[in-house]
């Protein structure tokens, strides 16, 4: 007996949701405790409530595009979107274009880490549905 699988999205939409949440989480903590954090990074206050925001409304997206009917082509787009956020922060901390503290430089490169992460977990899903 010959068993036919349908290829399945439910890896590619758990790894968008867990992105989502998880990133919407840290930008809610970032954005409410922007002036204690930036003197332990070295952002400025500004920076790193724009940065929370900014992870607010990427996890807001995210969590939009898993519940999409088809989600192929949107989580080809969050891998995207995860591997440029990987080089801008691998960027940023090599550069040292920011006046960051140790701490801060951990935080850039822990967060070149999660997205790598997230972007390999997102595309693996991808591929399954091929």
């Amino acid at each position: 007996m010959t068993v036919i699988s349908a290829p399945t999205d439910s890896l590619l939409r758990l790894a968008l949701r867990l992105d989502a949440i998880l990133s919407g989480l840290v930008g809610v903590a970032l954005a409410a405790f922007a002036d204690p954090l930036s003197s332990l990074s070295g952002f400025t206050p500004t920076q790193e409530y724009v940065v929370g925001a900014g992870m607010v409304f990427y996890g807001v997206v995210v969590f939009s595009l898993a519940r999409m009917h088809s989600v192929r082509r949107a989580g080809i787009g969050v891998v995207i979107a995860n591997l440029v956020g990987t080089a801008l922060a691998a960027g940023v901390a090599v550069s040292g274009v920011l006046p960051l503290t140790t701490l801060g430089l951990a935080a850039l490169w822990f967060s070149a880490v999660y997205t790598t992460a997230f972007a390999a977990l997102q595309w693996a899903g991808v591929r399954r549905m091929s």
